[in-house]
């Protein structure tokens, strides 16, 4: 899921900042791209081992990968939060690898889902990338008044995703699966709610961090983007597997 401290810190002190940092996402994208790309490999890797290796060898790295992806995204977020961008870039990178790496078991689901395989990827993909075209301009221009309660919406949304996220893991560890109909509730919301999260994104991030911390609003658009490609996905997945 996403950064959910770090997001709440940056509303916090987007209330209390006019725009510190102007030119900080034109600074992010090309960081932003550089490690959706770098995530790709990752994804392919993950495939790969799980097409030669099998899905138990897969499994077998799942856990230390995701205890890996949870240790880089902390240490690059602090490192990038004080401007330590020659340590947070290495960082990102490999944390932007593990992440894709992650992503492959989910991946591997859609590509044998009848209905989903890999049109339902580029569909996903083009999603993002048509968000992110139609976000900046909305984003951009939102008054403080709209800006401000989008993202105090986006906040409780965030947190109710969470807890029913976590709910269903639990339920899935004891063997209950949930129906369909509630997983594409769950994952249509998630979707709307990542797309605000875009709209978000190009209103607080100029009021948190400097040009010069470009390296956080990059990883806080990355966490946007992979977390609606996967509820895409998982979106795609279930209205295919319908009971």
């Amino acid at each position: 899921m996403s950064n959910t401290s770090n997001f709440r810190n940056a509303i916090q002190e987007a209330k209390q900042n006019a725009l510190v940092g102007p030119n900080v996402i034109q600074n992010a994208l090309p960081f932003l791209g550089a490690g959706l790309v770098l995530t790709a490999v990752g994804a392919w890797g993950g495939l790969k081992v799980i097409s030669n290796s099998g899905l138990q060898t897969y499994n077998a790295t799942y856990l230390p990968a995701s205890i890996l992806f949870i240790v880089l995204f902390i240490s690059s977020q602090i490192a990038a939060t004080k401007g330590k961008n020659d340590v947070a870039l290495p960082l990102l990178a490999t944390f932007s690898l593990v992440s894709g790496y992650t992503l492959s078991l989910l991946m591997e689901l859609a590509l044998k889902t009848p209905g989903v395989g890999e049109t339902g990827l580029a569909i996903a993909a083009l999603s993002c990338g048509i968000t992110f075209i139609a976000a900046r301009p909305i984003g951009g221009n939102l008054s403080d008044e709209d800006g401000f309660a989008l993202t105090k919406t986006f906040q409780l949304g965030l947190g109710a995703l969470l807890v029913v996220v976590i709910a269903q893991a639990i339920l899935m560890w004891f063997g209950i699966i949930t129906p369909s109909w509630m997983e594409i509730g769950i994952s249509g919301f998630g979707v709307l709610l990542f797309v605000g999260a875009a709209v978000v994104d190009f209103f607080v991030l100029p009021r948190t961090y400097e040009d010069e911390q470009y390296l956080s609003a990059a990883l806080s658009m990355y966490m946007t983007y992979v977390n609606l490609f996967i509820f895409i996905l998982r979106f795609l997945i279930a209205i295919n597997s319908r009971d």
